[in-house]
């Protein structure tokens, strides 16, 4: 676990969520009002204490009205185009847990050092085996996924999805949804999240 709170720490995102609080103004209760995460969670977010899922990201994003990936990517960067080669992607992998322990998934990022886009694609391994009420996630987008290995079920809304490989689901993201892998190994797919942030 130290390994990826050093790879997160990299991205230096919860220093990055406090000084565009602090740009505008707002206190940590303002912005737990504008996203409904609760003030003590983003406190431990702003002080890497957690591993912030990508829904936080997203809630908290849009509240400052910007793109997802300005967590993750240098402010200075003016790259038009980015080559992830295979595996290269796997250094800069992020994990994240509805819970902030057991892990529900984990993201790689494919779009590290690209910067002013409105996609945000992601390598994704599905770890929880058994649904729990905090899985079940909302924010704003849409979202598409390609499952590439292994089983999962899918849930979006009231709606259940079992995905095998080569299956893909596209979705509003606004409505509720999530993931648990079916199979032995572990389940791996290819995610894009929209937004207009």
């Amino acid at each position: 676990m130290s390994d990826i709170r050093n790879e997160v720490k990299e991205f230096q995102i919860g220093m990055k969520i406090r000084n565009m609080r602090q740009e505008r103004r707002m206190t940590l209760q303002d912005l737990a009002d504008k996203t409904g995460l609760s003030k003590p969670l983003l406190s431990q977010v702003e002080n890497d204490q957690v591993i912030p899922p990508l829904a936080t990201l997203l809630r908290i994003a849009k509240a400052f009205g910007i793109s997802l990936h300005l967590f993750f990517e240098d402010d200075q960067d003016t790259t038009k185009c980015v080559l992830i080669r295979a595996g290269e992607q796997r250094s800069r992998q992020l994990r994240a847990s509805q819970k902030h322990g057991d892990q529900a998934y984990s993201y790689a990022s494919r779009a590290l050092g690209k910067t002013r886009h409105h996609m945000e694609p992601f390598d994704v391994e599905f770890l929880a085996r058994h649904w729990s009420e905090d899985m079940m996630v909302r924010h704003d987008g849409e979202e598409f996924m390609l499952l590439l290995s292994g089983q999962v079920e899918f849930r979006h809304g009231e709606q259940r999805f079992r995905l095998n490989p080569g299956d893909s689901v596209y979705y509003d993201s606004t409505e509720p949804h999530g993931y648990i892998c079916l199979s032995d190994e572990t389940a791996r797919g290819v995610a894009v999240l929209y937004s207009k942030a």
